[in-house]
């Protein structure tokens, strides 16, 4: 069975938590931002919420836990009813990415907070490990999906962002290939010489982005024993 899933059997509990609130946490963004710019589309559709059922989509999330991959169901999004839809759809796509690097950050001073009260070394093993497990996954895959989601290629919102400022007439070549570049980032993802080639060195800045962090909190904290940690989620 383990071998079948992309992450350890025992951890699936502590991923997909922490991807039913990264996904969540996304998809509201862009909803809420949209519904914020005047675009009632979301709204409408029920999805300005932090209910995960409404954001989930079943192929997608086991996807992720199998293959690595997956998906949310994507927020409708109408830029037409935006008063300066080129620069309010950059923030409507923006927000959905750095709502995940708002979630590592986030697990990263609960970090620094447990370890300054005593707390991350209380209770028993297992609620350390659990502790530790859940962390991790929160810091470690939203920065992932935070660079993931700025790919600059359909349907990701990098891709979007680009579409809002490129020209036009570029805009419309880009629409007419877009199908394209769906089947091209496809391939890259499921084939895995492909995907070590390309994707896997990009996903190799997420701990350089986890490092810049963590010298932020170093400003304001006791300085958390990272190596320790690391070596008490490999246990």
């Amino acid at each position: 069975m383990s071998d079948l899933l992309w992450y350890p059997l025992n951890d699936l509990p502590f991923v997909f938590l922490v991807i039913m609130i990264a996904f969540t946490a996304h998809e509201f963004a862009h909803a809420y931002f949209a519904y914020l710019f005047g675009d009632r589309t979301a709204y409408d559709a029920g999805r300005v919420t932090l209910n995960p059922r409404v954001h989930l989509d079943m192929m997608g999330t086991i996807l992720i836990l199998i293959a690595g991959f997956g998906w949310a169901r994507p927020v409708p999004v109408n830029r037409g009813r935006f008063k300066h839809p080129r620069l309010m759809g950059i923030v409507v796509s923006a927000v959905g990415p750095l709502s995940n690097l708002l979630l590592s950050a986030i697990g990263i001073l609960a970090v620094y907070v447990l370890n300054e009260t005593g707390l991350l070394d209380a209770g028993s093993i297992g609620v350390h490990r659990a502790i530790v497990h859940f962390l991790h996954y929160l810091i470690t895959l939203n920065i992932v999906l935070f660079i993931f989601n700025l790919i600059p290629v359909p349907p990701l919102d990098g891709y979007r962002i680009i579409q809002d400022v490129v020209p036009t007439s570029l805009r419309i070549r880009m629409d007419q290939n877009a199908h394209w570049g769906i089947f091209i980032f496809l391939l890259i993802v499921f084939i895995p010489p492909l995907r070590a080639a390309t994707l896997d060195p990009l996903f190799m800045y997420s701990n350089h982005i986890i490092s810049g962090l963590i010298d932020f909190f170093d400003l304001f904290f006791k300085q958390v024993d990272w190596q320790q940690f690391d070596n008490d989620f490999l246990r």
